[in-house]
């Protein structure tokens, strides 16, 4: 019985909800006008959960949490703001709100949609940041469109 319960406590993912998340806000950045791609790997070694080019050239990461334990676990995602101009969470809708820091935008999804609570801060990318990620981006989605 105890392992059980020890179990319970170590299961920080929850597949269904990043899922949905995930879904919610790539359609929310798509009606913004912006092109999402999901699973971005990042110049330091990290993986943006959802990255999208907006229409102005402006470059947005998305980190979806399925729920509190998986937001407390993970610190990394201050690892992805050199790497964007505005970083959000994309939470489901009974993900408290006061936890995400001020400067983070935040994005409530479920698998239908989603909607812009709080907007992020702009940190603009320096030109030529923006400028080899932007390539790297387009590689990355047109490689995509021609494996699927």
């Amino acid at each position: 019985m105890a392992a059980a319960a020890l179990q319970i406590e170590l299961v920080f993912s929850r597949p269904e909800t990043t899922l949905a998340v995930t879904r919610g806000a790539a359609r929310l950045l798509v009606d913004m006008g912006h092109a999402p791609l999901l699973e971005v790997g990042l110049p330091n070694g990290r993986r943006a959960d959802v990255m999208a080019l907006g229409p102005r050239g402006e470059i947005v990461i998305v980190e979806v949490k399925s729920g509190l334990d998986d937001f407390r676990c993970d610190q990394k995602w201050r690892e992805y703001g050199p790497f964007c101009d505005a970083f959000y969470f994309a939470v489901d809708p009974g993900f408290p709100h006061d936890l995400i820091e001020g400067d983070c935008g935040l994005i409530v999804a479920d698998g239908f949609g989603g909607a812009v609570v709080r907007e992020a801060t702009p940190l603009p990318l320096a030109p030529a940041r923006r400028k080899a990620l932007t390539l790297a981006f387009g590689r990355l989605g047109a490689m995509r469109a021609l494996k699927g």
